[in-house]
């Protein structure tokens, strides 16, 4: 993409960031040519992060693979009551994913996380004919690790434990599955899936899976590997464990989260130049609750103050310069101008913005599903 001229507010370049390699947004003047096209679909008014030791420099905002409320875009586009079971062959959903790619492209957004079967089928369909202008993020997810630990358990109780290697040719069999339906060639990330709690998995599954890991590298079919857990203590363990192998994870990170004052994770990520990718900034939508209450009826897919939450959201995210990039879900090409607009904006809150981010994810953490408890785990890292 050619760079365009910077139009946005600039805002200025922390020492914290300077140091971690990030090119920030107006900061165009300082990069050679050279350095611009390193950065794949670099826009000059989009920040890029390093991802860990990857030698990627990812745009500091990405495109997550959930579309949870894409049936307000594309009506009647879910078979059943879960988001997964939209029809991937619906002419509006195929539309509307290709079209929020596009939007991604042209603000410089270079990265996309798919973590479901339907996801890495829908953004490769999407990305046709354009792959060079995104990094694909891939989980075969239904046939991973969280299936594969079921599997085990299984055969185990019933006498029949499945021989050593199992795991690692399973997790093999699903990447080349996904690379053989979705027409991928490779992917950039292979973030596989665990268990919320990965703990769960034994120490001779996770030597399994970091062996297909290491594998699909080797094989050219993953240029980078880590996983996906919700289980911090874990996270750091296999970070620490297989340093080598684990480029990045991918984990929660919300408006609400905060550095551990001690032995803190993101020291952890540091220490061993491991990328970050955060799901749920928005807290799985219920940051906007009372700005959705305002609406009578059905809330629209956005409107301004739901827009300046997310804004508030991202900014308030990225003061972190261990995190590469938070990956929200989006459904539409206007909810990625509004995330693209907060990377260009003043990044550190002032005093009413602070107030008005922490009351509404206070709201948020009071009115979580019992499903989404968890997330208050995520409140210091």
């Amino acid at each position: 993409m050619a760079d365009r001229k910077v139009t946005r507010r600039k805002f200025v370049q922390t020492g914290a960031a300077a140091a971690a390699g990030v090119v920030a947004a107006g900061a165009a003047a300082n990069l050679s040519a050279a350095d611009k096209k390193k950065i794949i679909n670099y826009n000059s008014e989009m920040e890029y992060r390093p991802c860990g030791k990857t030698g990627m420099m990812v745009s500091s905002v990405c495109l997550g693979g959930h579309w949870k409320r894409i049936d307000k875009m594309v009506p009647g586009v879910f078979k059943g009551r879960g988001w997964l079971s939209a029809k991937l062959d619906d002419p509006g959903f195929q539309k509307n994913r290709h079209d929020v790619i596009s939007k991604c492209i042209e603000v410089g957004i270079n990265y996309v996380d798919a973590c479901t079967v339907q996801e890495c089928k829908a953004y490769a369909k999407a990305l046709e004919g354009r792959r060079d202008e995104m990094y694909f993020g891939f989980s075969w997810y239904q046939e991973e690790m969280r299936s594969l630990h079921n599997q085990m358990s299984k055969a185990k109780q019933k006498g029949q434990p499945m021989a050593p290697g199992w795991i690692t040719q399973k997790l093999m069999d699903a990447l080349d599955k996904g690379l053989r339906e979705t027409g991928l060639k490779h992917v950039d990330l292979w973030r596989i899936t665990m268990h919320e709690q990965s703990s769960k998995h034994s120490d001779a599954e996770v030597e399994e899976m970091m062996r297909a890991l290491e594998k699909a590298r080797k094989q050219g079919k993953a240029r980078f590997t880590g996983f996906s857990s919700h289980d911090r203590p874990h996270i750091k363990k296999l970070v620490e464990a297989y340093p080598e192998i684990v480029d990045s994870i991918v984990t929660p990170y919300t408006a609400k989260t905060k550095k551990m004052p001690g032995d803190s994770l993101f020291d952890t990520l540091a220490k061993y130049k491991v990328g970050f990718f955060g799901i749920k900034p928005f807290a799985d939508n219920n940051l906007f609750n009372e700005a959705f209450k305002k609406v009578k009826g059905d809330p629209p897919p956005s409107n301004p103050e739901t827009d300046r939450l997310a804004r508030l959201a991202i900014r308030y995210i990225l003061c972190n310069p261990t995190i590469t990039a938070p990956i929200p879900g989006i459904i539409n090409p206007h909810q990625v101008d509004n995330v693209a607009k907060a990377v260009a904006e003043r990044r550190k809150l002032d005093v009413a913005e602070a107030k008005e981010l922490e009351e509404a994810m206070d709201e948020a953490w009071a009115k979580l599903p019992p499903d989404y408890q968890w997330l208050k785990d995520w409140e210091y890292v």
